[in-house]
């Protein structure tokens, strides 16, 4: 079970969050201020930290310094604080990705696999091997044919969610939300350009793809 920290002075924001994420799996330990967030990180085995910056004792961005100076479990901030200042000054501190209020469920669980995502993969750096193409994730390189394989950031981006995820579906939401952001969510032209660039570059047949395959108005999926 995924351990989160979810510390917030708002008692009703506490109860969803944590309705919410145990019903998708998460275990979950709450914290009124940043006093007792400070005590639980040091009291309980945490994947992850949902932390809100307005709390009652000591100010987030002064948590997140705090838990920095020992501890690199991944933070996301909640807030309604809006300002890019605010954001920015978060995010020095050592948070890894802000959320502003309010905010969708599904949104927030988005991020938090995101986060659990890029922390697994400190840890793990594969190398993915087709027969058409070679994946190095560590250090961002493809090649095809012993040669290598110019890609641009986004198609870098597109390419290594489908090739974390084999055999999986990605939907077209997933994919847009990921690497252009949630507001691209809907805009599935996006994706139909860079695949037909991935396909070029690294498919064999453009026409008949064997790895990066598409399943009709649904999403994409990596086959090895």
């Amino acid at each position: 079970m995924t351990g989160v920290l979810v510390v917030d002075d708002d008692p009703h924001l506490l109860k969803v969050l944590k309705i919410a994420l145990e019903a998708n799996g998460y275990t979950v330990t709450t914290a009124a201020d940043g006093r007792s967030a400070l005590l639980a990180v040091t009291q309980h085995p945490l994947e992850l930290i949902i932390l809100d910056l307005g709390l009652p004792d000591i100010d987030g961005t002064t948590v997140i310094r705090r838990i920095r100076s020992w501890n690199r479990v991944p933070v996301l901030v909640l807030s309604a604080r809006h300002t890019s200042d605010d954001k920015v000054e978060a995010l020095d501190a050592g948070a890894d990705d802000y959320l502003t209020k309010p905010f969708g469920p599904d949104e927030l669980l988005a991020r938090l696999r995101a986060l659990l995502r890029r922390a697994s993969e400190q840890h793990q750096e594969p190398v993915i091997t087709t027969d058409s193409f070679t994946v190095d994730l560590a250090n961002h390189r493809v090649t095809r044919d012993g040669n290598d394989v110019r890609l641009t950031p986004t198609e870098w981006n597109v390419l290594e969610l489908l090739v974390r995820n084999p055999e999986k579906l990605i939907t077209h939401r997933q994919l847009l939300s990921e690497v252009w952001g949630p507001a691209y969510a809907k805009d599935s032209n996006y994706l139909r350009v860079y695949m037909a660039q991935l396909r070029r570059k690294l498919e064999p047949d453009t026409g008949n793809p064997r790895h990066l395959l598409t399943e009709a108005g649904i999403g994409y999926r990596f086959q090895p």
